[in-house]
């Protein structure tokens, strides 16, 4: 899932209007740009609830669904830093409507897909597209305001990242419970022809200098490699030597990547910024804390209206608290940076986020949200907040001034790779505790042979498996629900993880210099 970003304090504008204070050529530069991001942060969430739906649709099993997710961060993930190069190189403007354009002829193919085959294909058109037109949005205000008008416009422009991330969810349940899936790719049109005429008729062209090199062979191969290994991953329950051999490429092209980057003229990731412990333990930490998060925002739509029974638009109300957690507390958050440094809340926050990971394992089928899942949301929108934005913080602040904006950009990448890599990591497991739970509560229920049998054909369907008997259907629910236990468990350990990292690499730069 893409997550808008959550900006520090010293970014974030009092009021939304205060960034229009700047000349008219700039309101419709931030205009263009909102409207183009707002498709990314809207597609990010609404996917997630109109899973269920997709998977009854079309007919796909578990591993074609994680796919939908994973085929679009993939090629953001692997592209993100080509995106912004290429903007360097042709023009910010001309690729920002090319990623426009594309991500929308792509969101209008997942809404008329026929089959699931179409639907992977135009997604991963999708996240090409978002590649594109996600870091040139806010390279375009960068280049067009100075100063504090900057900061009030990249804070407008993450403010309405998050209110379109926290409405994603509710409107998308809505759309698919009232309408059809379709119309959650459908949306993403109008809004669409909206940005390019705006930035086709009130955007002028900057000059640009066009004698960057791109990285094309790292690119080429760390799209094969995440490719080669999240295929592998996701197919590791079904046997056979294909999905091995993916995996074994797929390492041989990361490792390729890394040394080829050593090389390279214009990497996309510099090994030098690695040379900082702050900024490699501040993406450790994003790593780890992403992973963790993209996992659970998969599993938790599925438990919650395959498993739980709830509604589509009830599905995305019940994550609401967290995001708009993360909304409104984000600036105070950033503050604590100032007034703590960053060590304490980088192990707090994934602490925290690690208990609500716990009490999400506790329900099981059944039960009130009010009870079962409000409070773990809770504290996961607060671990969260207390997390990202002093990390935002640390990446920016461990790096020279005139580098910051390519830490960002690799800060952004390791999230969205730590998403794509978790969840393919987590299908072989979910997979076999649900199969293992499945083939216990079978037995133990004592179903019909023919009943058992019907049931275990479809096991790779997950919580979409389709029965008319009642204990059976008792047996699929209780194994998803432990399966996502298991998720929700491994999840808050690597919450844990990233607050190590943090404890052994991280320095409270505002102690030092009390002490000094």
């Amino acid at each position: 899932m893409s997550c808008a970003p959550i900006p520090c304090a010293e970014t974030r504008p009092s009021t939304a209007a205060e960034a229009w204070l700047s000349p008219v050529s700039g309101r419709w530069v931030l205009a263009a740009t909102v409207l183009g991001s707002s498709m990314d942060y809207i597609d990010g969430t609404v996917v997630n609830v109109a899973l269920p739906s997709v998977q009854s649709s079309l007919g796909a099993n578990g591993a074609q669904v994680q796919w939908v997710v994973e085929s679009y961060t993939l090629f953001l993930a692997a592209l993100l830093l080509t995106g912004g190069s290429l903007g360097d190189r042709f023009g910010l403007r001309r690729v920002f409507l090319c990623g426009v354009v594309l991500f929308a002829g792509a969101s209008l193919g997942c809404a008329l897909a026929r089959d699931i085959g179409h639907l992977l294909f135009a997604r991963c058109l999708q996240g090409v597209g978002g590649a594109l037109l996600v870091p040139n949005s806010l390279a375009m205000l960068s280049t067009e305001f100075e100063g504090a008008k900057r900061a009030r416009a990249i804070g407008t422009w993450a403010g309405f990242g998050s209110i379109m991330t926290a409405l994603g969810p509710v409107l998308g349940g809505w759309v698919v419970q009232h309408a059809s899936w379709r119309w959650a790719f459908f949306v993403n049109v109008p809004v669409a022809i909206a940005a390019v005429w705006i930035t086709l008729a009130r955007v002028p062209s900057r000059p640009h200098e066009g004698s960057i090199s791109l990285d094309v062979g790292g690119a080429a191969l760390v799209t094969a490699g995440l490719g080669c290994v999240t295929y592998s991953m996701l197919q590791w329950s079904n046997g056979g030597w294909t999905s091995r051999a993916a995996g074994v490429v797929g390492l041989v092209a990361l490792m390729m990547f890394v040394q080829t980057e050593r090389r390279a003229k214009s990497p996309l990731i510099s090994p030098r910024f690695f040379s900082s412990r702050t900024f490699t333990g501040a993406n450790l930490s994003t790593f780890f804390i992403y992973g963790a998060f993209g996992v659970t925002l998969f599993y938790l739509p599925l438990n919650l209206i395959q498993i739980q029974g709830y509604s589509p638009t009830q599905a995305g109300a019940a994550i609401l608290p967290m995001i708009l957690l993360m909304f409104f507390l984000s600036r105070w958050a950033g503050g604590l940076v100032q007034s703590w440094g960053p060590r304490l809340p980088l192990i707090v926050g994934p602490s925290i986020t690690a208990v609500g990971y716990i009490l999400l394992a506790r329900p099981g089928v059944g039960g009130s949200y009010w009870l079962n899942y409000f409070p773990a949301i809770t504290l996961l929108g607060l671990g969260m907040t207390v997390s990202v934005a002093p990390l935002t913080t640390v990446v920016m602040t461990s790096v020279e001034e005139d580098r910051s904006g390519t830490a960002s950009g690799i800060n952004n990448a390791v999230s969205q790779m730590a998403a794509l890599l978790a969840l393919a990591l987590s299908a072989p497991l979910f997979f076999a505790m649900f199969s293992a739970n499945l083939k216990e509560g079978l037995t133990s229920s004592q179903v019909r042979p023919q009943v058992m049998a019907q049931v275990e054909k479809q096991q790779r369907y997950l919580g979409g498996i389709q029965t008319t008997n009642a204990e059976a259907k008792i047996a699929v629910r209780e194994a998803f629900v432990g399966a996502f236990r298991l998720m929700v468990l491994v999840a808050a350990g690597s919450a844990s993880v990233a607050g190590l990292a943090a404890i052994i690499t991280i320095k409270d730069d505002r102690i030092v210099k009390a002490r000094n």
